[in-house]
């Protein structure tokens, strides 16, 4: 092999070792740039919607602006005081600083069998039914990465939750979008779309309570879900995300509760919004064993588990703090009413939710035959200093709606209130 060089001692191409019964030489012109070239499947990705939000929101912080943000549902409460002192103590512990199983530690396998258990009824099995994941969404991704590949086809509800659609695209399969504002037309889509697509969609990923729309459905939906699943031989993923934020005497409930459902599917649930740990990443898959242990095989090639002192934490949590999580509840409802009052006041339209952290609120006339939702968004944060999430970053079905989460206090809300008010008023008088 031999340094080509100009008399400048400019490299000009690179030529390699010719193997004797090869007849083409191999050269790398190095004045031709270096190209970087991305998977499909990165290709594959939906635009990000909220990219121009984020960058506006983050000048406006970074110039010391106070800006109300109600576009990311991430919990601005703490943990339990318990919870964060049984962090600290074993992360005191030397035994807890190397690697830890992929699945989690047996013993908040068994709490989170304990829970299902006695809020739900269900019983699973810690061994085989219960996995531990770095958080819900990493949980998610890699089970559609482990179930789905090329050709297979998934379907997710619309409005969607980014990453129903991106974990899916990133296991190289496709997303078809159902709109899940009225449960029984959902449920006659999906039946429809398994009897007149090909291949039959191998995948149904349900959500409730549902992110970003708020809807809400009794237990006779999952019973439906389960006989279509058996009818059509499709897998089910329930993302429970909202589990433990629900309001005015409405309990969600639990897929795996469901008859038939440890045959046909399992269900994510996460720590993050009930016991404000968003940050902890932590949450679980649990239900049909051979599901879990794909979702196994998988997270076995990728980690090493999660820091056991937040898992030893996470076992105080489950065990100790049900009276804070329905605390928390009441405090995000006492917020659901401030915002919901404030803006209809205002004259928007909207669902009082009964469950989550989020309102879904139709943006009002005359901006909404004006202007995209995204645009309305883009206003309201300008002009406003109000961050919310426009509804095309949930897909077109997203389209005309807002959501607002529910992480300000009460106090912020008002004043978010007055200043959307203030925002709009000028606005109204330039039209």
């Amino acid at each position: 092999m031999a340094n080509v060089e100009d008399q400048t001692g400019t490299m000009s191409e690179y030529e390699f070792p010719q193997h004797p019964n090869d007849h083409h030489s191999t050269t790398v012109p190095c004045n031709e740039p270096f190209q970087v070239r991305w998977a499909d499947r990165v290709h594959r990705l939906p635009p990000y919607l909220f990219g121009r939000i984020n960058a506006l929101l983050y000048q406006k912080r970074r110039a010391g602006g106070d800006v109300i943000d109600m576009g990311m549902g991430n919990p601005s409460d703490p943990p339990q005081p318990m919870v964060i002192e049984k962090l600290a103590e074993a992360a005191h512990d030397p035994n807890n600083h190397g690697y830890s199983k992929s699945n989690g530690i047996q013993n908040l396998r068994r709490e989170v069998a304990a829970k299902y258990f006695k809020k739900y009824g269900v019983r699973l099995d810690p061994e085989s039914q219960v996995m531990v994941c770095l958080g819900s969404k990493e949980g998610f991704s890699h089970m559609c990465l482990a179930l789905m590949g090329p050709g297979d086809n998934a379907i997710i509800p619309a409005p969607y939750f980014p990453v129903h659609m991106h974990a899916v695209a990133l296991a190289s399969g496709n997303a078809i979008a159902l709109e899940v504002a009225q449960s029984d037309k959902f449920l006659s889509n999906i039946a429809y779309t398994c009897q007149h697509l090909y291949p039959t969609p191998k995948l149904l990923i349900i959500n409730y309570p549902h992110n970003p729309s708020t809807v809400t459905i009794e237990p006779d939906f999952y019973v439906e879900v389960i006989k279509l699943a058996r009818r059509y031989g499709f897998m089910v993923i329930s993302d429970f995300a909202y589990a433990d934020v629900a309001f005015d005497g409405y309990r969600p409930p639990s897929f795996l509760s469901t008859p038939g459902a440890m045959d046909v599917g399992v269900e994510f649930t996460t720590m993050s919004k009930g016991y404000n740990m968003a940050g902890w990443r932590i949450g679980f898959c649990a239900g049909n064993a051979e599901m879990v242990r794909a979702l196994g095989i998988i997270k076995g090639y990728y980690d090493y588990g999660m820091f056991q002192a937040i898992q030893i934490a996470a076992i105080v949590a489950l065990r100790h703090t049900d009276a804070a999580v329905e605390e928390q509840s009441r405090l995000y409802q006492g917020r659901r009413d401030v915002l919901v009052e404030g803006l209809r006041r205002l004259g928007w339209t909207m669902e009082v939710p009964r469950a989550g952290m989020f309102v879904w609120a139709k943006v009002p006339e005359p901006w909404s035959s004006q202007m995209s939702t995204l645009d309305f968004a883009m206003m309201l944060l300008e002009k406003g200093d109000v961050a919310v999430s426009p509804g095309t970053g949930f897909g077109p079905a997203g389209e005309g709606y807002l959501r607002l989460s529910l992480v300000e206090n009460e106090n912020r809300l008002r004043q978010a209130v007055r200043q959307i008010g203030r925002c709009l008023g000028r606005e109204g008088k330039k039209n």
